[in-house]
């Protein structure tokens, strides 16, 4: 009697031509990934929560944290060792990773201590750049992706519409805190009561901020005016509010009234350009005593001519009677709400880099990805850069097929 032959197991990648092995090497790479802490940056948002750590972690990706990074956004170290994390003593130590994710951009200290050849995914904060930082960035061989500049696929832009909504209602609870006494504010509600003259906002602008400042303020009861350079722009924001509001263009003598009669301004025009239009240092020294500038567009030049950039630690300066509020990174004010939601929208980007066999090969293959970079291993890519700065740049589509 014959011996039952037994069942050989062959792998299916024994089955495949060599091309298509090759292929499939190259798939589902393991990252490793540095997140260094920026609170000396005076940046309290961190780029993945421990939930997000702990998704990534599962599918096998490493994870190094810098000591404390997260403790803005009441983020524990604990947290995040026990999703899997290693915690880390020094910056320089999550500079060695292939790929860097942080919220705040590099300045030239913290580039010359780059290994160099890596992958850095951040705020490109193009206010915060100057000539040598991005010379150095271009020198060190790396390839720089701006969460600002990042697409979907359907050409949205994930990034800028979620930190928007945080900064549009966000500086309403802003508003309210300068004008109250609290912060030696005049004393005014920011809202309304029962026989009171309600609090007038002006709003210039009809971005996503401009929108959910309008949405947090009408809630309010607060008497809301949006100016625009578009109509269509101004119609398609009551649209969205379901509401008929005060909308006007930037006729001089109507905007000077709401000015001089507002408590408080909101500069919020669209991101990614610079502001069309600027309020005028001779109408700010118009408005009332005590009343506050909130300029969400001042990393872009800002709304107004008396805009400068402050921060966190000394957030206010008045001028000319008028609480100046020019904090770039507003949504770092609820650090832990901002960090979750930037978790939401990076853990689909890195698993898919994984699974796509690292950075390089999802930039090849994901148009929306690719919108993001702004130098490409030492080379510029992004033309608004290299204006702004006078540096050649060149078209990443045609260096993909160099590299």
């Amino acid at each position: 009697m014959e011996k039952a032959r037994e069942k050989v197991s062959i792998p299916k990648t024994m089955l495949l031509p060599k091309e298509e092995m090759l292929e499939v090497k190259k798939k589902g790479q393991k990252i490793k990934i540095g997140v260094p802490s920026d609170l000396s940056k005076v940046e309290y948002r961190v780029p993945l929560s421990p939930q997000a750590v702990d998704l990534l972690v599962s599918y096998g990706h490493e994870i190094l944290i810098e000591r404390d990074a997260g403790k803005a956004a009441s983020y524990s170290n604990e947290d995040y060792q026990k999703a899997g994390a290693t915690i880390v003593e020094t910056k320089e130590e999550t500079f060695q990773c292939d790929i860097i994710l942080r919220i705040a951009p590099f300045d030239c200290d913290e580039i010359d201590a780059l290994r160099g050849n890596q992958f850095i995914i951040s705020n490109m904060q193009i206010q915060a750049h100057c000539n040598e930082s991005i010379q150095k960035l271009m020198q060190k061989k790396v390839t720089t992706i701006a969460f600002e500049y990042l697409e979907n696929e359907e050409g949205f832009l994930p990034f800028v519409h979620q930190m928007s909504q945080i900064a549009g209602v966000t500086s309403i609870t802003i508003a309210s805190e300068y004008l109250s006494n609290s912060r030696n504010g005049k004393g005014v509600l920011f809202g309304e009561v029962t026989g009171v003259t309600p609090a007038e906002l002006v709003i210039i602008g009809t971005s996503t901020a401009a929108e959910y400042a309008a949405r947090a303020a009408l809630g309010l009861g607060i008497f809301v005016k949006v100016f625009d350079t578009s109509v269509y722009e101004l119609s398609k924001l009551e649209e969205k509010l379901g509401r008929r509001i005060f909308t006007s263009v930037f006729y001089p003598k109507v905007l000077r009234k709401a000015l001089i009669s507002a408590d408080a301004v909101i500069g919020a025009t669209a991101f990614n350009t610079p502001p069309k239009f600027k309020v005028s240092e001779s109408l700010v020294k118009q408005m009332k005593e005590g009343s506050v500038i909130i300029d969400l567009n001042v990393s872009q030049g800002g709304c107004f001519e008396t805009s400068k950039c402050t921060d966190f630690n000394n957030p206010t300066y008045t001028k000319h009677g008028v609480v100046h509020y020019c904090v770039p990174n507003t949504p770092a004010m609820v650090a832990r709400t901002a960090s979750i939601s930037l978790s939401n929208i990076l853990i689909p980007i890195l698993l898919a880099i994984g699974d796509n066999g690292g950075v390089e090969n999802y930039i090849k293959v994901s148009k929306g990805f690719r919108k993001g970079v702004y130098i490409y291993h030492g080379i510029l890519t992004n033309h608004d850069v290299g204006r702004m700065f006078n540096i050649p740049a060149k078209d990443i589509d045609l260096l993909l097929a160099v590299f």
